[in-house]
């Protein structure tokens, strides 16, 4: 799968250590089939999600199965000041927590020292707050399984769409893993970013790769608009940079920059296999809310009557929505992960010895326009890795940027129809193509 470009780096299948690029990979080529999820071997997402939730009352082709979708946040505590949106994801952990349903929760949070970031298992309220916020950053699930396998208990285990598929694929697998893993808490997800992508942000704003010490990929104030992503950066002398992601080379989320590879052939965005899944709510009014808003999807029965409980008890603030609602919070994901891979299967479908098998068929029917986006997405992806590295090991920024100034102008022109260039794109796409 290495070989292939589609390993995510999730570590299901055993030991993963970071490349020259940033990423994690596993450390050995060993039979992965049967758990890798991008596997052409492995169950997809509906198949899984089938067998999981038989009697959800609920099947949209956008979010697939479910008992209920909600949009809005906590209303207790400080679990919404502390996350990143609506603090729904830090509750429902919480609450298992408070409830005695686990006995600890694996989810990524800061580390003291490098890797800034890794898989934990907390066991208090007060560690599953300290871990909210969403973190840009490969990690991997090998040290929370190897916790959970030799610690007797029940958990729940919070993770992007291909880290909980890999844990249901290894749970069939894992007798040991199928009892004690309790609930999966999913987290909606546009694609995986290389450690090098909040290097090349704290380095922007003034904190070099060699003394990042902590960052913040979205750092909160109640009076910006939620979708004004923000950076903060510290370094070895505890010093604090900001900057807004918007005026960052790389900061356009949809361009793609540091995007793992196996990305480019997924087409989960809001974890369908997982017991409840979340994200933000990117519509209006909620986008501009800068103190955050969920958007939730619940698939299992119990999670959804404890989230009844709680709207009685007013600890919750959500309005019922449907499966259309939620497929708008997240149209450009969805259309990257269905058209946009509709594209790239047809260009790039096999890799190497691998081809992978998705829900979506290959179709080059697309306007010349939005081919022309899917393929600057994708050099952006590749060649932010390459210049970034080359800048990183010559300890030259201005290398980074001058090519990021020319590529991310191209994607814009492209996107936004900005300049000639996005004029002449923006004609050629208007002229209907002849019957055939």
């Amino acid at each position: 799968m290495r070989r292939s470009g589609l390993c995510v780096g999730c570590g299901a299948c055993g030991a993963v250590a970071p490349d020259s690029y940033g990423q994690l990979a596993p450390l050995s080529e060993a039979d992965v089939a049967a758990i890798c999820p991008f596997s052409p071997q492995a169950p997809d997402e509906d198949e899984l999600s089938a067998r999981r939730f038989p009697q959800a009352p609920r099947r949209d082709a956008s979010i697939g199965r479910f008992e209920a979708a909600y949009v809005g946040h906590v209303a207790e505590d400080d679990f919404r000041s502390r996350g990143s949106s609506g603090g729904l994801a830090s509750w429902f952990a919480a609450e298992l927590l408070r409830l005695g349903l686990v006995d600890g929760v694996a989810h990524v949070a800061p580390r003291p020292t490098p890797p800034l970031f890794g898989y934990r298992i907390s066991r208090t309220v007060e560690q599953v707050k300290a871990g909210a916020k969403s973190r840009y950053h490969p990690v991997a699930l090998g040290p929370a399984l190897q916790e959970i396998r030799q610690t007797p208990g029940r958990y729940a285990l919070v993770g992007v769409p291909c880290f909980i598929k890999a844990l249901h694929l290894l749970r069939r697998r894992d007798p040991l893993l199928r009892a004690r893993v309790a609930f999966t808490l999913g987290l909606f997800c546009g694609h995986m970013k290389s450690a090098h992508f909040g290097e090349s942000l704290a380095w922007q704003i003034g904190v070099p790769p060699a003394d990042l010490t902590a960052i913040d990929y979205r750092a909160k104030d109640a009076r910006r608009p939620a979708n004004w992503y923000r950076v903060r950066a510290e370094d070895v002398e505890g010093r604090t940079r900001e900057g807004d992601w918007m005026h960052l080379a790389g900061g356009d989320w949809g361009a793609g920059s540091f995007q793992n590879p196996a990305c480019d052939f997924c087409d989960d965005v809001v974890a369908e296999t997982a017991d409840v899944s979340f994200g933000d709510a990117w519509v209006e009014p909620y986008a501009s809310d800068g103190r955050g808003t969920n958007v939730v999807v619940i698939r299992a029965p119990g999670l959804h009557a404890l989230v009844q409980a709680a709207l009685a008890q007013g600890r919750l603030r959500l309005d019922e929505v449907d499966a259309d609602f939620v497929a708008r919070t997240q149209a450009a994901g969805l259309r990257q992960r269905r058209e946009g891979l509709a594209y790239r299967l047809a260009l790039y479908g096999r890799r190497g010895p691998v081809s992978p098998r998705k829900r979506v068929c290959p179709s080059t029917r697309l306007p010349l326009r939005r081919k022309l986006i899917y393929r600057a997405r994708r050099r952006i992806a590749r060649d932010s890795a390459r210049v970034y590295g080359l800048a990183r090991k010559l300890g030259a920024l201005r290398i980074y940027l001058l090519w990021a100034r020319g590529s991310y102008a191209l994607y814009e022109a492209l996107v936004y129809e900005r300049g000639w260039l996005g004029a002449v794109v923006a004609r050629l796409a208007s002229i209907r193509r002849p019957r055939e």
